[in-house]
């Protein structure tokens, strides 16, 4: 799918002032391309005390669909949405969940109503285009004192999404099953990980390594590994790479793109992967790997208390490092899941309850812990004990873009179709029936992406070095 952010114009509509029981001498205004110009900004929000006069019904899409299940191991939305109301008992939350989110949250945007909810979990759009879709919380400056991860996204100084929490990037697995195995230390690089996969499929009945194809979205998670993590550069995917010659190229030394992608193809072709990759199951493999019927999974932290909760045996769940060792020191990309953003053309009233919502989400409801995420409330020093896997690793956060090249990243995705970070699942899915059908190279399949990128590179007039 192209970029949202060509078929969209610029909405423009009247100003108006609405107060929101704060001194105008301090209040920051926050312009929003809406029916209405907030008096007010996320930081003077005082819960509990600001707004408790507003009465409200807002709609909120989340790609978080398996929170509305009440047999959720979890903390479902239900609750987060009782607690919020012993605050604000006037204020509704209906929750929209999407199972395709990535896709189907840029095609509510195409409608120029701009009716399709109140907050949104933001999706692949344009920084540029931001202020037409989404109201500003405030200036970057100010936010950041406010929160993690406030330059995520950001157009003329100013933030327009709120992160729902924050992530490391890591290797689930099975810590009894690593015993079983006879894996006494993590492995820490391609070569040791994929010698470990293969003692877990000789030494026990569990899957070594579960992909996760069928679920498609799953697949995405590859991408977030070859920043940081690969690299331990902040500045690599956005100011190095979309200027990179052959970024897929193979260097040697067991670190970078073509190191991390490399891992799967070899786990495929090996054997070390589900009997049939196409019968996954993404609810049914919480309670496998729980159970000991898995060794290990490539995803975020995020999935550390999904994992936990899927069964008796939360204790034999383990987090680690991705295996990848840079000059001799391991990183891990670190850095915010999806981002709120509070839709520009509702009018104040809706604006006024989704910031208010947003605020008590971030700094009160706990969701950041409970999901076994980085906190997002910059007074919030209270990390989840996964987090201990990474103790003496460098969380590497990416740089934003420098100024003029806020898009660049996206165009090159959308041009080269490779949407890297950007829900490019399909590419991923293609390395595993290579790999599996052994009808292509896994060299050959990374110079068609060199080749892909650098296309894009040359029709985006990016120099490169």
């Amino acid at each position: 799918m192209k970029k949202l952010a060509k078929s969209g114009t610029v909405f423009m509509a009247a100003l108006s002032i609405f107060a929101m029981g704060c001194s105008k001498k301090t209040a920051t205004k926050v312009e929003s391309t809406g029916t209405a110009t907030l008096d007010v900004s996320y930081s003077d929000i005082v819960l509990g005390s600001t707004g408790t006069d507003v009465s409200a019904t807002i709609k909120l899409l989340t790609h978080r669909t398996d929170m509305l299940d009440s047999t959720y191991s979890g903390t479902t939305w239900a609750k987060y949405l009782a607690e919020f109301n012993k605050l604000y008992p006037n204020i509704k939350v209906e929750i929209d969940g999407i199972t395709d989110y990535a896709g189907t949250a840029l095609l509510r945007l195409q409608d120029a109503s701009g009716k399709w909810g109140d907050i949104m979990m933001i999706p692949a759009v344009d920084a540029k285009d931001l202020p037409q879709y989404f109201l500003s919380f405030g200036t970057v400056d100010e936010m950041k004192k406010q929160i993690r991860f406030a330059d995520q996204w950001t157009n003329g100084g100013n933030t327009y999404g709120i992160p729902s929490t924050g992530n490391a990037q890591g290797v689930l697995y099975n810590k009894k099953v690593f015993a079983q195995a006879g894996i006494t230390n993590v492995p820490k690089t391609p070569e040791e990980f994929i010698a470990a996969l293969r003692l877990i499929k000789e030494k026990t009945d569990a899957i070594p390594l579960y992909t996760n194809y069928a679920a498609g979205w799953t697949m995405g998670a590859w991408d977030a590994y070859i920043g940081g993590t690969a690299t331990g550069d902040t500045e690599y995917i956005n100011r190095v790479l979309p200027h990179e010659k052959n970024p897929f190229a193979n260097r040697g030394d067991g670190t970078h793109a073509y190191a991390v992608y490399k891992i799967l193809f070899d786990a495929v072709s090996e054997g070390l992967i589900e009997d049939d990759y196409t019968t996954t199951d993404w609810e049914g493999c919480k309670g496998m790997i729980n159970r000991g019927e898995i060794g290990t999974m490539v995803l975020g932290s995020w999935a550390f208390t999904q994992m936990q909760g899927a069964g008796p045996n939360p204790d034999d769940i383990g987090y680690m490092s991705f295996p990848i060792t840079v000059g001799g020191k391991q990183y891990a990309s670190a850095g915010p899941d999806y981002c709120f953003g509070i839709n520009a053309k509702a009018d104040a009233n809706q604006q006024k309850a989704s910031l208010i919502f947003i605020k008590w989400f971030t700094e009160k409801s706990g969701f950041a812990y409970n999901e076994g995420g980085i906190p997002i409330a910059a007074s919030d020093n209270k990390y989840p004990p996964v987090y201990a896997a990474f103790d003496g690793i460098e969380f590497v956060p990416d740089t934003p873009a420098v100024a003029g090249e806020e898009d660049l990243m996206n165009e090159l995705n959308s041009d080269s179709e490779l949407a890297i970070n950007a829900g490019g699942n399909i590419k991923i899915q293609e390395i595993i029936e290579h790999a599996y059908n052994k009808d292509k190279s896994f060299d050959d399949i990374m110079a068609e992406w060199n080749e892909k990128w650098s296309d894009a590179q040359s029709k985006n007039g990016v120099s490169v070095r």
